[in-house]
């Protein structure tokens, strides 16, 4: 249901996933790279995982979602490694009986992964410079900042 990628996602792949002949909404959602974040020009992003537990926790996100929405299936990759301006950072699919469904059941998708799965992001600037994101909670966060 949940997977890590250092390849590029293929959205129509996943989207035919979810595909169910019981399923009348369909919702995707997906990240792209931008050029910019908090009025900084933004040359690429960089992602990094920790893989048996990011799996773990985007699986349990996925079921509890499927268990509080009424969907039919749902599936999510999120990209690892080096990402250019324009590439597809994370793919969410949902099927569901009814499109109220699906568009929360997306929606409640991503805020989760956003706030629960170990997954970090780090930016390279124009400048050349660098820069991990939201890492806070990081461990050894002196690390993860480099400029």
């Amino acid at each position: 249901m949940f997977k890590l990628s250092d390849q590029p996602i293929n959205p129509p792949a996943l989207c035919d996933a979810v595909r169910d002949p019981a399923a009348g909404g369909f919702a995707s959602f997906e990240g792209w790279v931008r050029n910019h974040h908090q009025g900084r020009k933004v040359a690429s992003l960089e992602y990094e995982a920790y893989p048996a537990l990011a799996e773990k926790e985007g699986n349990r996100i996925l079921s509890e979602i499927h268990s509080k929405h009424d969907i039919i299936a749902a599936r999510c990759v999120h990209r690892t490694g080096h990402l250019q301006i324009g590439e597809i950072a994370i793919c969410i699919a949902v099927a569901a009986a009814h499109r109220e469904a699906a568009f929360s059941a997306c929606s409640a998708i991503i805020d989760a992964i956003k706030s629960t799965v170990p997954i970090w992001k780090k930016e390279h600037y124009t400048n050349g410079s660098a820069e991990w994101v939201k890492c806070d909670s990081c461990s050894g966060n002196a690390i993860h900042h480099q400029h």
